[in-house]
């Protein structure tokens, strides 16, 4: 049981860290048409996308240019990666 936790809490390392990656990358207009985005965009973006849906009635119309989904995914994925490496032992 404990390696499927390690190989979770794992994966949800790597994809916090693919979606930091995708932020950073987001602030340089070069980085946008590269392989490496587009890689990153096809593992992060199933993730993102059901907060988007959730957050969609409040970004419209919205002048804040900060994606709530994004940061609310990012967030989700922190704390489940907490709970599974610290709250089940």
């Amino acid at each position: 049981m404990g390696m499927i936790y390690q190989i979770a809490v794992t994966l949800l390392s790597f994809l916090e860290f693919a979606m930091f990656a995708r932020a950073i990358m987001s602030w340089f207009p070069q980085g946008r048409d590269s392989r490496i985005n587009e890689l990153l965009y096809w593992v992060t973006e199933p993730i993102i996308l059901p907060f988007r849906k959730l957050t969609e009635p409040l970004q419209r119309g919205s002048m804040i240019p900060i994606d709530f989904a994004f940061l609310l995914a990012f967030i989700m994925l922190g704390i489940l990666r907490q709970v599974l490496a610290y709250g089940l032992y």
